[in-house]
């Protein structure tokens, strides 16, 4: 017996199978236009894995996920998921349950879990994509918040201006770098332009250190997680944890706080984290 997986995006459906800790049979289809097309590919998929014995369905998906009322409530980049008992729809459909939880807290859970935060108490996770996500965890538990927002880093504010997710990732460097020089780049060429000297890439690539810095100071302040992990596109970079950890670190010291310096860690399971997140709800929700 196993789980099917499923992580909701905007332009594309990523689904798996989950038994014994091992995520297997990966695949995806296009983010269908409809709930009715959603269901229709969904039970496709999970039917193909019925010889195998499927238990259960668990799923990752944008928005603010309302376990207690069954829905899912905001907005998001597929926006007919949202405002009506989805949880009780999907089951009565697929004849299985179903769990569903936000897609940054299942990337977070899998690393606390089974990933770079196994050992960890209290932990945040931070993830640096398109924007800026995140979750916490407090004695190893999801913490929420009471609007169900905890964890929305991206709409962290240093400046009066500006939030975390518009100065704080690879995108919008390469976006500020194309404004300045005309030239169309991608974050890959910005890390390349930096190994290569190029000071504007040098001084931009250094601004969003250090507003990432900036804003995990705030979390450490408030929060005082032993631990911060990284997550998202950027953090196959082998250098991050360092190049923030120092930023942070010099920031604790100058404000006299310097023991409170969390370690550091990019994350485990990378593009795999929001699929072995959404098992692992299923798993811990149904104990």
């Amino acid at each position: 017996m196993g789980l099917v997986v499923f992580d909701i995006g905007g332009s594309a459906v990523k689904h798996g199978f989950w038994q014994d800790e091992t995520l297997s049979e990966q695949a995806q289809f296009k983010t269908p236009k409809t709930l009715v097309e959603m269901k229709g590919q969904m039970l496709e998929v999970i039917e193909a894995h019925r010889t195998k014995g499927v238990e259960g369905i668990g799923i990752s998906s944008p928005g603010a996920v309302n376990v207690n009322e069954r829905r899912i409530d905001g907005i998001s980049a597929v926006p007919y998921l949202h405002h009506f008992p989805i949880f009780d729809e999907l089951e009565s459909y697929f004849g299985l349950p179903v769990t569903i939880e936000n897609d940054a807290n299942c990337a977070g859970i899998s690393e606390i879990e089974l990933g770079a935060g196994k050992e960890a108490t209290n932990a945040v996770f931070i993830v640096l994509g398109t924007g800026v996500g995140g979750s916490i965890f407090i004695n190893r538990q999801i913490y929420k918040g009471s609007h169900l927002f905890g964890g929305e880093l991206g709409l962290l504010v240093s400046d009066q201006k500006t939030t975390l997710s518009s100065v704080g990732t690879i995108v919008k460097v390469a976006k500020k770098y194309k404004e300045l020089t005309g030239k169309e780049v991608t974050g890959k060429d910005i890390f390349e332009l930096v190994e290569n000297k190029d000071e504007l890439a040098i001084k931009l690539l250094d601004e969003m250190y250090w507003a990432i810095a900036h804003a995990l100071y705030n979390v450490q302040v408030s929060m005082d997680p032993e631990l911060v992990i990284i997550g998202g596109g950027v953090s196959a970079r082998e250098e991050l944890p360092t190049e923030i950890g120092k930023r942070l670190q010099e920031l604790l010291e100058k404000h006299l706080v310097p023991e409170i310096m969390p370690e550091i860690k990019r994350c485990h399971y990378l593009n795999d984290a929001n699929l072995v997140g959404a098992a692992m709800n299923f798993i811990n929700m149904n104990k």
